[in-house]
Order: structure tokens, then C-alpha cells, then sequence
């Protein structure tokens, strides 16, 4: 048997923000050119589910983020066609609700704008989605889907690993 590289997917967390029947996407820049996105990014060493999304949705949108629910765990795979790189995410997906804009306050690099869309217009652009879990989180947010933070569990050596004696 050949051995193999490990399996090691990207661990993203994503807000699903709704206000009024919109949702708030950020345009961002790509190696693919401007796409659009959940507030979303990866998990840093050390931090939460929750306290990675809270970072990311305020570094994004220039918005404070609550997070209410838990949305779920979605996958996917695909090729990002500017580089030809085979890409695995796990994203966990949170709604809650996002404060008024901070004044002053710089969105992330690489983010161009904000955007209120309803889930009709969302639809209607998925060739311009960063991946196919865009929609998704939007329609399971739209359809009901609601499950509790504490669905998602972050262990205490995240701050501090166990050191094995």
C-alpha cells in the first residue's frame, strides 16, 4: 500500500447575518477575481468556533457580531480554477445578529464592500459565490434551521494544551 499525505481540510466558520429579508454578503477579492461570501475565515490556533466568527464578521463587515444559533457543519470540495488547487472546506455556520457599522472602522484586506441581498437575489448570482456553501447557509437560515451554540463544544486546551507527562 502507498501511504498518502494526511486528509487536512480548511477549517472556516461563516455568519449568516439577516436583517429585514436581507443578508449580509461581503465582495471580496479572489486569485478567481471579486466573489461573494458569507462574513466568513478560518479558525486561528487558540480560538473558538464562536470566538473565530465574532473576529471575522467584525473584521469583514466593520460590524459587531452575536451569534444566536448554530447552523451547522457543511463541506465541500472543489477546484479553485486560478490555481488548479484541490480545496476542502469545513465550514461552521452561525446566524445571529450584527450591530450598526463602526464608524471609521477598515474592512478587512481583500473585502471591496458590503452587500444586503435577499435570498432571491443571492440565488440569482451563485457563479459569483466564493463556494457552493454560500446559498446553502442562506437557504437553511431562510428555511428554519435553528440549532443551539452549545451544539459546539471547544475544550479548554484550546487556550492551553494538555502536555502529556
Amino acid at each position: 500500500m502507498v501511504a498518502t499525505e494526511r486528509f487536512r481540510p480548511s477549517v472556516t466558520v461563516a455568519a449568516v447575518i439577516e436583517r429585514d429579508g436581507r443578508y449580509l454578503l461581503v465582495e471580496e477579492e479572489t486569485a478567481e477575481g471579486l466573489m461573494l461570501n458569507n462574513p466568513a475565515g478560518h479558525v486561528e490556533l487558540g480560538e473558538s468556533p464562536i470566538e473565530a466568527v465574532v473576529r471575522e464578521a467584525l473584521e469583514e463587515t466593520a460590524r459587531p457580531f452575536t451569534p444566536e444559533h448554530f447552523l451547522g457543519v457543511y463541506l465541500a470540495r472543489f477546484v479553485r480554477p486560478a490555481r488548479l488547487e484541490d480545496v476542502t472546506y469545513v465550514r461552521l455556520a452561525f446566524s445571529g445578529a450584527a450591530g450598526d457599522e463602526i464608524a471609521g472602522r477598515a474592512l478587512d484586506a481583500g473585502i471591496h464592500r458590503t452587500l444586503w441581498m435577499t435570498l432571491d437575489e443571492v440565488a440569482a448570482c451563485a457563479e459569483r459565490h466564493r463556494s457552493p456553501l454560500v446559498l446553502q447557509c442562506v437557504q437553511d437560515h431562510a428555511a428554519g434551521r435553528r440549532l443551539p451554540l452549545e451544539a459546539v463544544f471547544s475544550h479548554a486546551s484550546l487556550t492551553t494544551p494538555l502536555v502529556k507527562g
